[in-house]
């Protein structure tokens, strides 16, 4: 292993291709996070690598990383244009026939030399040492999927260098004249090539943004610059520990021993934060926040020509002393945003607060669990917030005996909490069981008073722990109607299309969030963990409508655009989606008249857009009152 302010390579071979399996995740309030997106299952193709001995000699073909690596993946690169970027990455010849160009950079790739005294230079050499010993006894075993970066960011899921704005896109169609301002997607893509375990969830955040203005549009990608990245690429190398990919089994402990020691002498500074910021987006307060579980939100600014900049980590002016998970709500109506905090080191395991339209936080509520638990999103409706304690919880004691801190405990019983928005504690909180219930995500909720129920619309999985541990089993995600009965203190839940469909990741009119809605607009996560279209459900009658984006073509969440927010129509709008093409390697925008489903634009992408996770759009009049 090099010395700690070195660069790490690797050298790859030729693929061969194998099948794909769920992925695991975990979460901590410091080490261990959970994330958003769409992980590879059993029932997927994907390619692997097999790894030459460690004999390390730069192949600089392709990129894995976007920083200083050689590729692990056989797959096409892009060419940004030669304007500056903020983050530079390898120079790199694409190996698609049909993309031959090559990528280039204003800025060098070295890393920074570190000011280090004699101590933390020789503590630096021992601790490198250290974890080439661990390296090396963990490259004899060969990874679980769950955790090999040769399935985890294969193909689209593979990162991309920073594009700086590039304006007059081809646009085939036209772009409706109400859509002004910029839609923004989050993601993962790792700025170092991995070296050990990697989970796709791992990857630092990168945000994709695509800016509307007079039927013109421009494009641009950047890295979310947390302080971890900052420090990683300072460093040249990776050195925090990678929660879902790395911290599992004896290694686990030990990567994170490395770690402290690391903090201790001075040669990372984990005091600010350890996050990635490459899971969800929202606006709120004159604010772009970048989030994920494991930190404090990251304030980004959008320029006058559509450009994305890294204000710095946001404490809602040190009112903010923990994590936030990475689905705040905003309430259509009142402007307020609505938040949970959890850890699974210490108690409370889990808070609620809010922010007023104006960013004044609340005091935290404490809400007592027996145990931390997974609480990836949540609901709010008119006057509750909705809390699901499901069946997979963290028990980092596992860790110890050589499993993974992230398991499915079949003893529990999964419940929700309903929790008036405005509570000063949690004595007034009711649960309602619903025996075998994980949902990952809920889509909305609503109050029935006529029947004294809460309405949950969620999509539930099946197995609950197969997108954390690794599992042959086929993963379900049904589209599902939860009913909390206040009175009665029972649930009953159905099936709400008649179909056999995977629907994940996706949204409601957001003008509608806590009211009863019509319609749900989710990915057609098929063939999982590609998303070949989305459906635009009525939650009614169960009705499926979809639209497919092309032959070999993939996406991800699809975006509802209200046209007019003040129009009759709950479908008024338009969706939005960032897709794929694998046989022409090449990505596109395409937005989708919601009431038909015909296309109405397509828009042409100057850089590949890897699959992703969740995205916001920011009107034209909003953007000028950012702050």
């Amino acid at each position: 292993m090099p010395s700690t302010a070195a660069a790490t390579t690797g050298t790859w071979v030729k693929p061969v291709t194998t099948r794909r399996h769920h992925l695991s995740s975990t979460n901590s309030s410091n080490l261990v996070t959970n994330q958003l997106g769409f992980p590879p299952s059993s029932s997927s193709t994907s390619i692997f690598f097999r790894r030459k001995p460690i004999h390390r000699r730069s192949i600089p073909n392709t990129l894995t990383c976007t920083l200083q690596a050689p590729s692990l993946l056989q797959i096409p690169k892009h060419t940004p244009s030669s304007s500056s970027s903020t983050t530079p990455f390898t120079p790199s010849t694409t190996s698609n026939p049909k993309e031959n160009k090559t990528q280039t950079s204003s800025k060098s790739s070295k890393p920074v030399p570190q000011q280090w005294n004699f101590l933390q230079r020789a503590a630096a050499m021992a601790l490198d040492a250290m974890e080439s010993a661990l390296l090396s006894k963990e490259q004899q075993h060969p990874l679980p999927k769950t955790a090999d970066p040769k399935v985890q960011i294969a193909g689209n899921f593979a990162p991309v260098p920073e594009h700086p704005v590039e304006h007059s896109l081809p646009v085939t169609g036209k772009i409706p004249a109400s859509i002004q301002g910029v839609y923004v997607r989050n993601g993962a893509n790792p700025l170092h090539e991995p070296v050990a375990g990697h989970h796709f969830f791992d990857g630092d955040g990168m945000v994709h943004a695509l800016q509307f203005k007079d039927g013109a549009a421009s494009y641009a990608c950047r890295f979310t610059e947390t302080h971890r990245f900052s420090q990683e690429r300072d460093l040249g190398r990776s050195l925090f520990p990678k929660a879902i990919g790395e911290l599992h089994g004896h290694s686990g402990i030990a990567r994170l021993l490395l770690f402290y020691a690391r903090g201790m002498f001075g040669l990372v500074d984990p005091t600010h934060g350890i996050g990635v910021a490459n899971a969800g987006l929202v606006y709120f307060n004159g604010r772009l926040l970048a989030m994920s579980e494991d930190d404090l939100p990251y304030h980004l600014k959008i320029t006058e020509t559509g450009d994305l900049k890294t204000v710095g980590r946001y404490d809602f002016d040190k009112q903010l002393k923990s994590t936030m998970i990475a689905h705040p709500k905003v309430d259509p109506t009142t402007g307020e945003l609505f938040a949970l905090s959890y850890d699974v080191v210490q108690r409370p395991y889990l808070k609620y607060f809010k922010f007023s339209p104006d960013g004044e936080k609340s005091p935290d509520v404490e809400i007592n669990l027996d145990q931390p638990t997974m609480m990836h999103d949540f609901a709010i409706t008119e006057r509750y917030v909705v809390i699901p304690d499901q069946q997979v919880v963290f028990k980092l004691q596992e860790m110890i005996t050589g499993g993974s801190p992230v398991i499915y405990d079949k003893n529990k019983m999964s419940r929700f909490g309903i929790l008036d928005k405005n509570a000063k504690d949690a004595s007034g909180i009711r649960w309602v069981d619903c025996p075998d219930c994980f949902c990952f995500h809920l889509w909305n909720a609503w109050e029935e008073p006529e029947t004294d129920e809460v309405v949950v619309i969620g999509s539930c999985m099946t197995p609950p722990d197969s997108i954390f541990n690794e599992c042959d089993e086929k993963l379900e995600s049904v589209l599902s109607e939860i009913r909390l009965n206040l009175k009665t203190g029972k649930s009953t839940r159905r099936r709400i299309c008649a179909e056999n469909v995977n629907l994940e990741a996706g949204m409601v009119n957001r003008n509608k969030l806590g009211r009863k809605t019509r319609f749900a607009y989710l990915a057609l996560a098929e063939p999982w963990p590609k998303v070949s279209g989305f459906a635009k459900v009525d939650l009614s009658t169960g009705e499926v409508k979809k639209h497919i984006y092309g032959d070999e073509k993939y996406g991800g969440e699809p975006l509802f655009l209200p046209r007019d927010p003040n129009s009759e129509n709950e479908d008024d709008g338009y969706i939005l989606a960032f897709v794929h093409d694998e046989k022409e390697w090449k990505s596109e925008l395409q937005i989708v008249n919601a009431m038909d489903l015909k296309v109405e634009a397509t828009i042409q992408l100057p850089s590949r857009v890897p699959y992703g996770f969740h995205g916001t759009f920011i009107s034209s009049k909003d953007l000028v009152k950012q702050a």
